[in-house]
């Protein structure tokens, strides 16, 4: 079933057509109203009338979260404040949040486009749906939200935390879909087994799980201990939140981007020069309809590649291939590139271990070390030292046959590594660099 089959199964030359006539005119309102970006590009010694392919958005300078960080709160704003009906902000790291307007049209059309995605994962009007991320300034929350009342689905807006309350409401509700992170599904299965609810209680077909990096692994851990489909769904917030790109659930190979929406690009994560399709490199997007706070060429830092080949689902949109970690989630180990997910994609694979885990770098002297924590199971734990230094040993030899680099692997009892209500922690970097 496709939400709106005039735009997502439109042929590619129509579907460019659309992109360039849009990024035109987007490219010039911004030009025309933002100064930041105004000097940016005449530094550049580029104008808007300089787009007359889609390949001419490689001129332009891009657009960093330290772009935002420069004019907060509001100085990327291309209307005044009055036309401004909703303001989001992402957590920040640094200490200073990234700010996002949203105009009335701003929000119609993120409740279309999450209304696509729910229906790509197979979600009906006849579903209800339990959203269970964050609602406040995170985008996910009102996000998933209003999609799902655009698509008429009925919606039990939950938001985090208090997990024995959701598995009551959920199994009470006989709620079908389940919005949250992958990390916090985890956590929902795991709470019930622990209450002595069998999850096949639960009325769940389909997880629509977002917001954090996740491995194929860590899905097959979802779905048996959940008994649904476990869709993969890709937003961030400077684009427009939840909803640029999600996958199919016919095919669930790749996340199909809203592409009469976003333009993507792939570029090289240290030239930044533009990649050919298929290349794996870093996701940069131009907005191409936002109205409030359009970005051009927005690095992401997350990595992926486009795929072309045409889809059994009958979308037309380029699909990017699941992310396996962000630029700024690497850790550089003794000269070694490390992503979380890679750890996790060896630890869910070995089954005496819990997906449940932690990893700690500090710098001892001069060397970096990495101390991978992981949960093992109750039985398991309380078994023959020398069974549990053989699983260690067997955990450290696969992730340095994965990753190349050496770590010390701590198996740790069920339950202390801390259960996450929405994004995960898994990186405690301990070095000062």
């Amino acid at each position: 079933m496709i939400y709106n089959e005039e735009y997502e199964t439109l042929p590619r030359e129509a579907l460019e057509a659309v992109q360039l006539k849009r990024l035109q005119a987007q490219v010039e309102r911004i030009y025309a109203t933002v100064p930041y970006y105004r000097a940016k590009m005449d530094a550049a010694g580029v104008a808007p009338g300089d787009i007359k392919t889609l390949a001419d958005i490689n001129k332009f300078p891009f657009t960093t979260k330290e772009d935002l960080r420069k004019n907060y709160p509001f100085g990327l704003f291309t209307v005044p404040l009055e036309r401004v009906v909703r303001i989001h902000a992402s957590s920040g790291t640094t200490g200073q949040p990234t700010v996002v307007g949203y105009t009335k049209r701003d929000i119609k059309i993120w409740a279309e486009l999450m209304a696509r995605c729910l229906t790509a994962a197979g979600a009906t009007p006849k579903d209800i749906i339990h959203n269970a991320y964050g609602y406040g300034l995170f985008t996910g929350g009102l996000g998933a939200h209003y999609g799902a009342e655009t698509l008429g689905a009925t919606v039990v807006p939950v938001s985090g935390g208090n997990t024995k309350r959701q598995i009551m409401i959920m199994r009470d509700f006989q709620s079908t879909v389940l919005l949250c992170t992958p990390s916090y599904a985890l956590n929902l299965a795991e709470s019930m087994v622990d209450a002595g609810i069998d999850p096949a209680e639960m009325a769940l077909r389909v997880g629509v799980f977002g917001a954090e990096p996740w491995s194929e692994n860590m899905r097959q851990e979802i779905e048996k201990a959940l008994g649904l489909k476990a869709i993969d769904i890709y937003g961030l917030s400077e684009i427009i939140g939840p909803g640029v790109s999600v996958e199919c659930i016919e095919e669930q190979h790749g996340l199909h981007i809203m592409e009469d929406h976003f333009l993507p690009e792939i570029v090289h994560p240290e030239t930044f020069e533009p990649l050919p399709l298929g290349e794996k490199g870093e996701l940069v997007f131009t907005t191409l309809t936002k109205e409030a706070f359009p970005v051009i060429r927005y690095r992401t830092k997350d990595f992926s590649r486009l795929i072309t080949s045409p889809c059994t689902c009958g979308r037309s949109f380029y699909r990017m291939e699941k992310i396996t970690g962000r630029s700024d989630d690497m850790l550089i180990i003794r000269g070694v590139n490390v992503f979380p997910s890679q750890i996790e994609h060896v630890l869910i694979s070995i089954k005496e271990v819990e997906p449940h885990y932690q990893i700690i770098v500090e710098r001892q002297g001069s060397l970096d070390t990495m101390e991978v924590q992981v949960e093992v199971s109750d039985t398991l734990f309380s078994d023959a030292v020398k069974r549990l230094e053989a699983l260690a040993k067997t955990i450290q030899h696969e992730i340095k046959d994965l990753l190349g680099v050496s770590c010390k692997v701590k198996l740790v009892e069920p339950k202390t590594i801390q259960r996450s209500e929405g994004k995960a922690q898994r990186v405690i970097d301990k070095r000062k660099i």
